[in-house]
């Protein structure tokens, strides 16, 4: 093998082996998440969401499991507009829909149905990650289930998500199967799209490279299934719908490579995959609260404009005019 190649090799290893560690310890991406002031304001839970109505998706025993929808004001019932439904983060432990709601407030003043999701974790309901997923994908086919009485355009909802949330957006575009026992599966619970903030996207081996038995840690029992069959890496096939990837370059919890080798398997089965690194950031940069806010600005405005590119929003993004709005 030559040097150029061995460095690659060993650069992806790496950036590989974290994202398996971060799937054996959950907490590791709660952690980056949810330790920083900034985020104290943004992760209550059960959230308060003014503006937003209510609907219970899905009944789990004795929970029941929320969409926080934003409608944008002129939408009359006969409407169809573009939806967009975010999951948010937390290491698929914790976390809380209110992530996303300056996001959602953005895109229903653009015209969109824009919803933050609720979904099982594992420090209130004892779920595995392979329950998180069924739980995004019942998410996205009730939406579409009721796109008319939303006002809904059920061809042109998108997923959305951040970290463990970009992980079950991922999933639900990608992987197949993983739905809830003896739900409606005629009703497609794949987006039509999908916005990913530094999602985890790797959960097992790639092209057959050593792990030097890091692997052999990350079991079924732990993640509810076997690792590839929830990995969306290792599931992408030609037809996938369009993505983008919004990642820091500087993440030790979830890697910039292994964002760029997702890309890379869409790009080779011939699917639309835009990765947008933003060098010398790190885990969360995206979120509303952090800093100035200039990465919430930047990743929405790139956001908006692929989704232009889509034909679900026109005219220039408005993210100058909403914040100066809040």
């Amino acid at each position: 093998m030559k040097p150029d190649q061995k460095s690659r090799t060993a650069k992806l290893n790496f950036a590989l082996c974290a994202t398996l560690a971060l799937a054996l310890s959950s907490q590791a991406l709660c952690g980056a998440d949810e330790s920083d002031n900034w985020t104290a304001p943004m992760r209550k839970y059960p959230p308060v969401m003014p503006g937003a109505h209510t609907e219970t998706y899905k009944t789990i025993g004795s929970t029941n499991l929320q969409l926080y929808i934003f409608t944008p004001k002129d939408l009359a019932p006969t409407n169809r507009r573009p939806a967009i439904v975010f999951f948010f983060g937390g290491g698929w432990t914790s976390g809380s829909p209110q992530q996303f709601e300056k996001q959602c407030q953005y895109f229903a003043s653009r015209g969109m149905v824009a919803i933050t999701a609720d979904y099982r974790v594992a420090s209130r309901h004892h779920a595995k990650p392979v329950q998180c997923v069924a739980d995004a994908k019942s998410a996205i086919r009730w939406v579409r289930k009721n796109a008319a009485r939303l006002g809904v355009d059920p061809n042109r909802i998108v997923a959305a998500g951040g970290s463990a949330g970009g992980h079950l957006a991922g999933c639900i575009a990608v992987v197949p199967g993983l739905d809830e026992p003896g739900e409606d599966t005629s009703i497609s619970a794949v987006p039509n799209a999908a916005v990913l903030f530094n999602p985890a996207l790797l959960l097992a081996p790639l092209d057959g490279q050593d792990f030097g038995g890091l692997s052999s840690r990350l079991t079924a029992e732990r993640l509810g299934i076997e690792p590839q069959k929830i990995s969306p890496a290792h599931q992408v096939k030609a037809g996938a719908p369009p993505i983008i990837i919004f990642h820091g370059k500087a993440d030790t919890t979830v890697p910039f490579s292994t964002s760029q080798a997702f890309a890379d398997k869409m790009k080779a089965a011939g699917n639309r995959c835009d990765l947008v690194g933003f060098p010398g950031e790190s885990h969360g940069f995206f979120n509303y609260g952090r800093g100035d806010n200039h990465y919430f600005t930047e990743t929405l405005k790139q956001a908006d404009q692929f989704l232009a590119s889509l034909g679900y929003l026109s005219g220039p993004p408005q993210v100058e005019s909403f914040r100066k709005s809040k």
